[in-house]
């Protein structure tokens, strides 16, 4: 594709660690076709946006950042604006986008990231169709995908002097295998083993943008990460919406019917990969075997993500998440018994419509129970088209605010206090890089996912290395390189 080689690209990412892989997948795709990266939007001949509908935060940083492009698009004709991501799946948030920034170039969205490159050929065959005012173009030459019809597209285009693609696909039951991915990291990376979430809380709209549940086959996903293990790889994360409900069916391995628990031992045996990691993990479909697997699998780290969501088992059930507080710490005692040692991380939301004192009080209790080594905390908003946006006893904002400050200092008393306990011990740090303000400073992350600095050469980026903890402070600790 010679219109895309030599073209400078810079992507934006909004949201989770799915999305971050999609933009290494965006960004793969492109250096195929010969671009390069820029390392400042302004340098940039083509920005991505790369969308998340999770929060509501997340709707108004977008709307925000996409109209800051519109001034570089006028200061420089050639330029590509494109966005994609989960916001892109939802058909009112498309119409928005039509309406109030016309002069987007591209729009897709999550099923179809491998169609990117083409659509951008696309574009740009376009507009040199319309270089001239006076030159005609064939509907081969006028790619618009959208509700426009030829004549209107065609009139918009020669007086806007731009043309727009679109293609958004509703989900899909194929899986495309083999992206090339640019990744953040050379020593550690991403690898998705499904996609979509069949869970329906009703708090969230990822069913509706991300589709059902699919799970690639263990063989590809055993390649995949040998193939990673070979090029420098030693830690890699399996991604999924909920990646406890993985369920793969082989043609090549035995057995044929994989559960997640099956691919995690499977992963272990691969001898050059050091650390196995997931996100995120559904507490309904947590087994025994999975359980096991923190006890048996020396590769797997000690650390899961569990989303409580509430400790409020009537707004669990309001949510549809289909346990009660009790199961979940069941579970969390079940998960201490196999690795005393394991970290536990979640998400609570504050405000859930329906949402009591009593109910938020219980939050605090399990909170409290559990002692999280780290938490992400969300005040609830309304996600058109779930039901919990129809709710009629939504709670004020100056409660859920209230409420969330309480929470949150909880969650950093108990932080701090389990971070000031690590002073003394000496931990296993995969070094993820320096610091921008003081490139001396290296930090990485313990077995545990707790974040260290501490002082070191960058020759030791990739390679992981004997930390002793000095001081333990809320969200990281620090150590000096034990010789």
């Amino acid at each position: 594709m010679t219109e895309l080689r030599g073209k400078k690209y810079h992507i934006i990412t909004f949201g989770c660690q799915m999305n971050e892989h999609d933009s290494e997948t965006i960004a793969g795709l492109l250096q195929a076709e010969g671009c390069r990266q820029a390392r400042e939007r302004a340098e940039a001949d083509i920005v991505i946006i790369n969308t998340c509908s999770v929060r509501e935060n997340a709707d108004k940083r977008f709307f925000g950042t996409l109209g800051q492009l519109k001034k570089q698009k006028a200061t420089n004709p050639a330029f590509a604006a494109c966005v994609c991501g989960c916001m892109m799946q939802q058909e009112h948030i498309v119409g928005q986008v039509r309406r109030q920034y016309p002069w987007v170039d591209v729009i897709f969205g999550t099923h179809n990231i491998h169609e990117f490159p083409q659509m951008l050929q696309q574009l740009y065959r376009a507009r040199s169709a319309f270089a001239g005012e006076d030159d005609e173009a064939s509907n081969e030459d006028l790619i618009r995908m959208s509700d426009h019809d030829y004549t209107r597209a065609k009139h918009e285009i020669r007086s806007a002097k731009q043309t727009r693609v679109e293609r958004i696909y509703e989900d899909k039951e194929t899986i495309v295998e083999g992206l090339p991915a640019k990744r953040l990291y050379r020593h550690k990376s991403f690898v998705n083993i499904m996609y979509g979430c069949n869970n329906f809380c009703t708090y969230c709209i990822v069913p509706y943008t991300r589709g059902r549940e699919k799970s690639r086959r263990p063989e590809d996903i055993l390649q995949e990460v040998r193939d990673l293990a070979a090029d420098g790889v030693r830690e890699v994360t399996l991604l999924g919406q909920n990646v406890n409900s993985y369920r793969g069916v082989s043609r090549t391995e035995e057995p044929k019917n994989w559960d997640f628990a099956d691919l995690i031992y499977a992963l272990n045996e691969i001898e050059e990969l050091e650390r196995i990691r997931f996100m995120t993990s559904h507490p309904k479909d947590l087994s025994e075997k999975l359980i096991g697997a923190f006890r048996d699998c020396g590769k797997l780290c000690h650390y899961i993500h569990l989303p409580v969501q509430s400790g409020s088992s009537r707004l669990l059930a309001r949510m549809n998440r289909r346990y009660t507080a009790e199961q979940y710490l069941q579970l969390v005692r079940r998960l201490r018994q196999a690795a005393p040692d394991i970290a536990i991380s979640t998400d609570i939301i504050v405000g859930f419509p329906g949402e009591t004192e009593e109910d938020f009080e219980e939050t605090l209790a399990l909170v409290k129970e559990v002692e999280y080594d780290s938490a992400f905390t969300f005040l609830y908003s309304k996600r058109k088209g779930t039901p919990a946006a129809e709710y009629e006893d939504q709670v004020p904002e100056e409660v859920k605010h209230e409420r969330f400050n309480r929470l949150v200092d909880a969650l950093n008393e108990i932080s701090l206090r389990k971070n000031a306990a690590c002073i003394g011990s000496v931990q296993r740090v995969l070094v993820d890089g320096a610091s921008k303000k003081d490139p001396g400073i290296l930090s990485g992350r313990t077995d545990g996912f707790k974040l260290v600095d501490f002082q070191g050469d960058e020759s030791l980026i990739g390679t992981t290395v004997s930390v002793e903890i000095t001081e333990g402070k809320t969200f990281s600790l620090r150590g000096k390189i034990r010789e």
